[in-house]
């Protein structure tokens, strides 16, 4: 149960993460630096005063500011051991969940679940144990606790055990996987995951779909979703803090650096992605070498501007997928190049304020995951464009279900069909893009962060 150490439980709006709003940085000279996160869960606890984060420690700096006492009023960060935490997040939340939700596994070889995988299923449970735990130290009587994603898909059920009298809400930020690829997963294991969601009182997600594919799962294994309700909660874009932040001085600086970049005249097709194996970057690409090999009137006069910022580096598997999209755009670049035309300038070294600078500069959006459970980013274009901008837009992105009549909709694995759907964007006349951009923001933004966290949190507390 509660450590009888624990503080007087006070808090009656609880937010669990595997990330927090803060990370600290430890510097040579022993000081720690900390910084702020950003995000829509970020910008939608703003509109809630009395509230405590339970997230973890991820890095040294985080664990050596746990040890020293230095936090932030709000903010409960926890030491969990840094192997477990390994094995949890790594082994099977990024490397098992993902990719069961995203579709991602390459059958014939994976997954293997043997011992190792039990050794580490062992530290995931320990992981979210000490997350029920922190929660049921930290919230005060009938509290609301809202769990985050799939890292803590156990923590609701352990909760439940400890503090019977909270209201407990959990939201998957992923997709969720079909009953038949759900149940590639050892069958307890499965069973498990499950029934942790379920001692939630209410499970949310960010499409209809992913919610009917929980049901769907929970249903054919379990028999159903017991007393659990289920919620849908589109995470929409911040619109007046992109547009605020799109136009200050970096931002302009950027643009300007991005316009010699592409040369004048020309126009632009933008991604700005992590290299995630679900984002589908590669089969992006190759979709424009085919347009710039089928549709040769393109040659010299457009450019694709892709920022693929690193992700997941200490996986072997990401690692060699960042390398195979800098060959892609090098391979283009020398089939297709010119002494003053690059057909791909690919930037991997994150920056927002370049993000948002590509964002107004657009001609074209292509955002093609194979699989996703929003994307932000197709909804941030829109807002944020200057001149209006056409969005390609893959089918199997949790956006596509509000944005898809204003997109040019793609089945992401189709490298030619994407090739004339870029084709269509580029050639689409000015009024109708200006049009359908317009229309686009106003469903990117129907539901903005807060709104998002405060329509959960009411949900949660009517019961």
């Amino acid at each position: 149960m509660v450590s009888e150490h624990a503080p007087q439980p006070a808090a009656q709006v609880l937010v669990a993460s595997n990330r927090g709003p803060v990370s600290y940085a430890l510097n040579e000279d022993g000081s720690l630096d900390a910084k702020r996160g950003g995000g829509g869960l970020v910008s939608g606890l703003s509109a809630v005063d009395d509230k405590m984060w339970v997230c973890a420690a991820l890095g040294d700096g985080d664990r050596e500011a746990v040890r020293r006492g230095v936090g932030e009023p709000g903010v409960r960060m926890l030491d969990i051991d840094a192997d477990v935490h390994a094995d949890a997040y790594n082994g099977i939340a990024n490397s098992v969940l993902w990719f069961v939700h995203h579709l991602l596994y390459q059958t014939p070889v994976e997954p293997v679940f043997d011992a190792e995988f039990r050794r580490q299923w062992a530290s995931f449970e320990t992981y979210n144990r000490a997350f029920a735990q922190a929660l049921a130290e930290e919230a005060g009587e009938g509290a609301a606790v809202l769990v985050q994603d799939y890292h803590l898909v156990l923590v609701p059920g352990m909760l439940r055990e400890l503090r019977p009298d909270l209201r407990i809400g959990h939201f998957s930020h992923t997709p969720w996987a079909p009953v038949d690829y759900f149940r590639m997963l050892p069958d307890d294991i499965a069973e498990q995951v499950l029934r942790g969601i379920l001692g939630a009182d209410r499970a949310a997600f960010l499409t209809r779909r992913w919610a009917d594919a929980f049901i769907g799962c929970c249903t054919e294994i379990l028999g159903g979703t017991g007393h659990t309700r289920i919620g849908v909660h589109g995470l929409g874009a911040d619109a007046d803090f992109l547009r605020r932040r799109a136009h200050e001085p970096d931002v302009d600086e950027r643009m300007a650096a991005l316009r010699e970049q592409v040369g004048p005249g020309r126009k632009t097709i933008v991604r700005v992605d992590r290299t995630e194996l679900s984002k589908n970057i590669v089969r992006g690409m190759l979709a424009y070498g085919a347009l710039l090999d089928e549709r040769p009137e393109w040659h010299g006069r457009v450019v694709h501007v892709a920022f693929a910022y690193p992700s997941r580096q200490d996986l072997a598997v990401y690692r060699e997928y960042t390398a195979e999209v800098q060959r892609v755009a090098d391979e283009i670049n020398a089939k297709h190049g010119t002494a003053d035309w690059t057909p791909v300038v690919l930037h991997v070294k994150d920056d927002f304020a370049r993000s948002l600078a590509a964002y107004r500069l657009a001609d074209v959006a292509l955002v093609n995951p194979i699989r996703d459970g929003m994307n932000l980013v197709a909804k941030e274009v829109p807002v944020v464009s200057d001149h209006g901008c056409a969005l390609v837009l893959s089918r199997e992105a949790g956006a596509y279900e509000e944005l898809g009549d204003d997109a040019i909709g793609v089945n992401p694995y189709d490298v030619s069909a994407t090739a004339d759907a870029l084709h269509e964007a580029l050639t689409m006349a000015d009024g109708e893009r200006a049009e359908r951009t317009e229309r686009l923001a106003e469903a990117a933004t129907a539901l903005p962060p807060q709104q998002w966290f405060l329509d959960q949190l009411e949900a949660l507390r009517q019961g």
